[in-house]
């Protein structure tokens, strides 16, 4: 528009020139023709043409210079606003000089930040600018619109700010300019910072595919409570997919197990305060319900006003039902469904809060079925399992409604009597209980059993004011019970406790006997009724004890099976016994056997066999010297595993004896199937032979089974003539007991052993 101005201009005073000329041409020309005396005239004319040009020139030039200053003021003010609006948009304006390779930013200090620089070449913005992973892809845009394939060159990429960091920028540009050939001269465009909008649109990713993986459901509703959108998780849990839902409201998933009113509640609380949390039942698609656990939020939006809610549902349906069979089985026996001594506990100790306020007594019956183990090895633990259900029933039947009835474990039952009246009210209940179990319990539609309880009694206040010793107490009165002949009950007092106490001194210093060497061993000879041969000894365990003098195996030996000791003083006896036999066959006792008791602990927990093996390989002593001796409940117990044991032990060549056989119930399916070599008369049977027709039938029995079976038959607890003459004339293979020798130490049963004729009966006496 300027340079259209000015050629207009222009124009104008070439038109004035020419006017001016037009004008005094004539008068030059007069002056010419009139000679000489018009000179001056002619000077005049001349002289007022040169005025009117330099007029004329003197105004172009003025006006000339005022259109050049308007043109800069008019470039600078445009520039002004292009550097306002790039200020205020925070955009960059960018100029590519593709044939000089030089590109001009305007603006880079607002999109960059101050120092930026505005002229870069082209090398310069590739390696100092440009983010390296983006320059392909960006070189790849500018090509094809270079090339004419695409229409705007657009790309997001990163760049290079003052402070060295990388910032995401959208640029968009053209090429502007081309030479004749259609090659391109000039590129310009803009560059915004879109940061913010790409760590934006990234967190909505992310949050978007969180809620996609959600295991919980997730739904956004709007202020009426109608779905606005939904998770995959939602639909999942509630059978509803998104499109079934959006619009409804939300009393689409309301369960009947909620009154209208609760859920009315419900909304109240969330509108009113814009949170709620709790457990909720809803119900899905299909119509069946669930348990959820449902938190439910507002969402403002930018002013802060309540734009939504966002509902969380975790469905926590089999977590509760899992909750409460935990519940269950932390207070209950899972097989009779009583109490277990977790809530006996807590229940007792609430009857005892009660009574203490209302100035009552509280009865503890502690019950032990008697002989049960037998029962259950004989007819396994199926029938045993059954046999317990059955006597919880039973109890349950003879004691009040209001009476606690729980199982401890095993065969040992509680009841709890409330609100005692005196302590013969506590005995004609215990003498109720024993009456009822003198009825047989059915186990199944074949088995009928009998089977007796022996109880002990502890009340509140009398014996103990806390739960514990209560318990305690009346454990105390079931064992003296027991020892008074079973099925009968006993209250506990303090002499009773004497015994307990007597227990637990016995079992500290049996805990130090090992380290302190207290144990011995003995060994009392077998005789084979034959020939009259010494064929070996037994390994008889004994302790004296440093603190409590000597103790009887019949005390020590079971304390150290309940304790667990009897591992390692196992292990002792083994070693010491086979070290005794290795120093006997240096003195040339080579066909003696040496027997050593095992118990069902090493059996089934420790690793006999190999513990043997090592024995057998480090002493040097034949394996078919040692025998094993096990007890016939101990191997009834746990039939399969044992036998797997015995099997390992048979593979080493040691042999395998049963030791009071007759006095449990035999299995002879089991025993049939089991790798032994010898059975052990009881002494039980042996002592009262030849006075007991029974006695005498069952030893009679006992060896001919053994040896139909082909099996060694030893009878134990042999002390007379009498005795003897029966055993031999019955086939018994060998005989042990005090008519041939008592338990001998090593060195006086070496001495026996060699001094031993057939036919002598044994002279030495024993101090044990």
């Amino acid at each position: 528009m300027a340079l259209w101005r000015n050629h207009v201009k222009a124009s104008a005073v070439r038109g004035a020139v020419a006017a001016t000329l037009a004008v005094v041409s004539p008068g030059i020309a007069w002056a010419q023709a009139s000679g000489p005396s018009s000179g001056f005239l002619l000077q005049l004319v001349l002289f007022t043409i040169a005025l009117l040009l330099g007029w004329l020139l003197w105004r172009v030039r003025r006006e000339r210079l005022q259109q050049e200053t308007s043109l800069v003021a008019e470039i600078r003010e445009r520039e002004e606003r292009l550097n306002l609006a790039l200020w205020g948009s925070g955009d960059e304006f960018w100029d590519w000089n593709i044939r000089d390779n030089t590109l001009y930013r305007l603006g880079a200090n607002q999109l960059l930040g101050q120092g930026s620089r505005e002229e870069l070449t082209t090398e310069d913005w590739r390696t100092q600018s440009i983010h390296p992973e983006d320059l392909p892809r960006v070189q790849k845009l500018l090509q094809e619109h270079i090339v004419g394939h695409t229409d705007v060159f657009e790309s997001e990429h990163r760049i290079r700010n003052a402070r060295g960091e990388w910032v995401w920028v959208r640029s968009r540009g053209k090429v502007v300019e081309r030479d004749a050939s259609g090659s391109p001269l000039r590129m310009a465009g803009t560059a915004r910072d879109i940061t913010v909008i790409r760590r934006a649109e990234r967190e909505r990713r992310v949050a978007l595919e969180v809620l996609r993986s959600m295991s919980e459901a997730v739904a956004v509703i709007d202020l009426d409570f109608r779905f606005i959108s939904v998770n995959p998780a939602f639909s999942r849990i509630t059978g509803y997919s998104e499109e079934e839902v959006i619009g409804q409201n939300s009393r689409l998933l309301d369960s009947s197990q909620h009154s209208a009113e609760f859920y009315r509640r419900v909304r109240d609380v969330l509108e009113r305060t814009g949170h709620w949390a709790g457990e909720m039942w809803q119900k899905r698609k299909d119509g069946e319900e669930f348990l959820g656990w449902i938190e439910m939020s507002e969402v403002r939006d930018a002013m802060g006003l309540r734009s939504h809610f966002v509902a969380v549902v975790n469905d926590i349906t089999d977590k509760k039902r899992a909750e409460q069979e935990l519940r269950y089985l932390a207070n209950y026996d899972t097989l009779t469904g009583l109490p277990n001594r977790s809530l006996l506990s807590e229940r007792l100790g609430r009857a005892i809060v009660r009574a203490r306020r209302q100035e009552t007594r509280v009865a503890v019956l502690f019950l032990d079925l008697d002989r049960f183990k037998d029962i259950n090895d004989s007819l396994g633990h199926a029938a045993g399992d059954r046999l317990l259900k059955a006597a919880a029933t039973r109890l349950q039947a003879t004691v009040g409604a209001s009476d606690t009835v729980a199982r401890l474990g095993g065969d040992e039952f509680t009841v709890v009597l409330e609100d005692v009246e005196s302590i013969p009210a506590v005995e004609r209940m215990a003498r109720e209980i024993l009456t009822a179990f003198s009825m047989p319990l059915e186990v199944d539609e074949r088995h009928d059993v009998n089977i007796t309880p022996s109880l002990g009694i502890s009340l509140y206040p009398d014996h103990a004011l806390v739960p514990t010793d209560l318990l305690k107490f009346s454990d105390t009165a079931m064992y003296q019970a027991k020892a008074e002949g079973r099925n009968t009950y006993q209250i506990y007092n303090e002499t009773m406790d004497a015994e307990s106490r007597r227990r637990a001194t016995v079992l500290a210093s049996l805990r130090k006997a090992l380290d302190r060497g207290e144990f011995r061993l003995v060994y009392q000879p077998r005789m084979a009724l034959a020939d009259g041969r010494i064929t070996g000894v037994e390994a008889l365990l004994r302790w004296h004890s440093a603190e409590l003098g000597e103790i009887p195996p019949t005390v020590f030996i079971p304390l150290a099976e309940e304790s667990g000791l009897i591992l390692p003083i196992g292990d002792w006896v083994l070693g010491e016994a086979m070290q005794t036999l290795k120093r006997w066959r240096g003195h040339g006792l080579n066909e003696i056997s040496i027997g050593v008791n095992v118990s069902v602990l090493q059996l089934l927990r420790g690793n006999l066999p190999e513990q043997i093996r090592n024995l057998i390989r480090d002493l040097g002593v034949p394996a078919n010297r040692i025998e094993l001796e096990v007890t016939e409940s101990m191997v009834m117990q746990n039939a399969e595993q044992t036998t797997h044991v015995l099997n390992e032990l048979r593979k080493l060549g040691i042999t395998l004896a049963i030791d009071d056989f007759g006095t449990g119930y035999s299995s002879l399916v089991y025993l049939k199937r089991l790798p032994i070599d010898t059975l052990k008369i009881d002494k039980e049977f042996i002592g009262d032979l030849t006075r007991d027709p029974d006695d005498e039938a069952i030893t009679a029995t006992v060896i001919t089974m053994g040896h139909s079976l082909g099996l060694n038959v030893i009878a134990e607890g042999v002390e007379s003539e009498q005795q003897l003459g029966y055993l031999r004339e019955q086939g018994c293979d060998e005989i042990q007991g005090f008519w041939l020798s008592p338990p001998l130490d090593s060195h006086r049963c070496l001495a026996f052993i060699r001094s031993w004729q057939p036919g002598t009966v044994a002279a030495i006496p024993s101090p044990y």
